[in-house]
């Protein structure tokens, strides 16, 4: 019995393999990179991704590893507290997501808005545009989101004045400019990816013009990976580390998951387990922090690119990761000649991805509410931080849920004689008090009047309470009392 006969889909995987190799590669270092590690971290995370994940239930076509969306949280998590204290975080985050996947929890994350995923993402994305903009000219980039934006005239007025950052700036409006052309070219060139092919392009630039601009450095594999020490765990009794960790987890889990269900529309292949999927990541992140290295997260890039290359099961994306440590392991040397502006503008071409300007025009046009929501969102982490920020997004979607499940409608019907008729019907909550306590007190004094609760659904304390206050006030002495009929248990 030969191998094929065994299994049947190998040459589709083994083919679709090296393409999604192809494609993670360039992004697994240039997420490293702009996230303030050693590069050879992003291709741990990205070996971890392939094979430890990979082998996992759960999603048998989604691909895993460093993603762009978490970036900026892990740049601040380690300007705030340190390298070492990375692999602790993401691997408390690793065992949070073990746990909520057990208990089941993988499901609920599709109950999460998706006007508050898209915000984060394009919050995210105008994040790593501003900063990535600073690496593209060579220069150093502010710490907070806001700043990054509101210093780009100056740092513009200084790159014009500097060989070195024209040079460098350059080379990644070069990068971005062969990804954006790629997708025109015959299909048989785009069997090669366009960030690779831009990358490689410009690494050659670089050393044909002998340009002055930065390269990645390289420890080397082994030298890169920290194992968490003892003294690191420490950190985690920090309430600034625990919300960072409750961040990378929420966040990770969240675009995994929703990353998934975009997945399971590409394929008509097994459904994605949630609940195992998340396990699976949890595993993955556990992985990763006792590494030292970056957290894990499935990426729609990747993934997109397995299925779309003929992918039929997950041995293309356990392959893909023994591609990535074969390629760590055996040629390491071949990072230090990447300029870092070609990173950067693979990552301002990433990050341009995640505003969904079309989706908010569309939105905007049929539910203002939740464009509003996107868009508060993605200025929050803009403006505050990624934390924060989800929760602004999170508190708002839960307000205009709440909102909108208070409906509720006053009908008054007067015949000029006999009582004025006032029917209530929907959700009475507070949220709608004032509203219905307006209504009620425009009805005339010398009136009798029926008031008629059986059309309403739901009922609270505060304006049962209110309306037995009106009731009380109106029916005073001289008036006839107000007749209330209240709906049927």
């Amino acid at each position: 019995m030969t191998i094929l006969t065994k299994a049947p889909h190998l040459r589709q995987d083994f083919a679709a393999s090296i393409v999604v190799f192809l494609v993670a590669l360039p992004l697994c270092v240039g997420v490293a990179v702009a996230s303030g590690v050693p590069a050879e971290l992003g291709l741990v995370t990205g070996i971890v991704g392939g094979i430890v994940a990979g082998l996992l239930p759960g999603s048998s076509l989604q691909v895993s590893g460093p993603a762009a969306g978490l970036t900026v949280l892990v740049f601040e998590a380690v300007r705030e507290h340190g390298l070492p204290a990375l692999g602790v975080i993401v691997l408390a985050a690793g065992l949070l997501q073990l746990a909520m996947g057990a208990l089941k929890l993988g499901r609920w994350f599709r109950a999460i808005s998706v006007s508050v995923v898209e915000g984060m993402l394009a919050g995210i994305g105008l994040v790593i545009i501003a900063g990535q903009l600073y690496a593209a000219a060579g220069l150093k980039a502010p710490a907070a989101g806001l700043d990054k934006i509101t210093g780009l005239p100056e740092a513009a007025a200084k790159a014009a004045g500097s060989s070195s950052s024209l040079a460098s700036l350059a080379i990644g409006a070069g990068t971005i400019a062969v990804i954006v052309l790629w997708q025109r070219l015959p299909r048989k060139m785009r069997a090669v990816p366009g960030a690779l092919a831009a990358v490689v392009l410009a690494t050659v630039a670089t050393l044909v013009l002998s340009l002055p601009v930065a390269t990645v450095e390289v420890k080397g594999l082994l030298d890169a990976v920290q194992l968490p020490g003892l003294g690191s765990f420490g950190e985690l009794a920090s309430l600034s580390v625990i919300g960072t960790v409750v961040a990378f987890t929420l966040i990770a889990s969240a675009e995994s998951l929703f990353s998934a269900a975009a997945v399971d529309r590409l394929h008509d292949g097994p459904r994605t387990q949630y609940d195992k999927e998340l396990m699976a990541q949890g595993a993955g992140n556990t992985v990763c922090g006792l590494l030292g290295a970056l957290p894990m997260t499935a990426v729609i890039v990747r993934s997109s690119a397995n299925v779309r290359a003929g992918a039929r099961t997950k041995a293309s994306r356990v392959l893909h990761g023994v591609w990535l440590l074969l390629f760590a392991a055996l040629l390491p040397g071949a990072l230090a000649l990447i300029p870092l502006p070609a990173l950067a503008g693979i990552l301002v071409h990433a990050g341009w991805k995640l505003v969904p300007l079309r989706g908010i025009v569309s939105l905007w046009r049929e539910h203002r509410g939740e464009a509003l929501i996107l868009v508060v969102t993605a200025l929050a982490i803009v403006s505050v931080n990624m934390f924060e920020g989800v929760l602004i997004g999170l508190a708002l979607s839960v307000g205009k849920a709440a909102w909108e499940a208070s409906h509720i409608r006053l009908e008054v019907i007067d015949k000029g004689a006999g009582p004025v008729q006032a029917y209530l019907s929907g959700n009475a909550t507070f949220l709608r008090l004032p509203k219905i306590l307006d209504s009620l007190e425009a009805l005339p004094q010398d009136r009798p009047i029926e008031l008629d609760l059986s059309g309403l659904h739901h009922l609270d304390h505060a304006c049962r309470t209110a309306l037995e206050s009106w009731v009380e006030r109106h029916s005073t002495a001289g008036t006839e009392p107000v007749r209330v009929m209240t709906p049927t248990p």
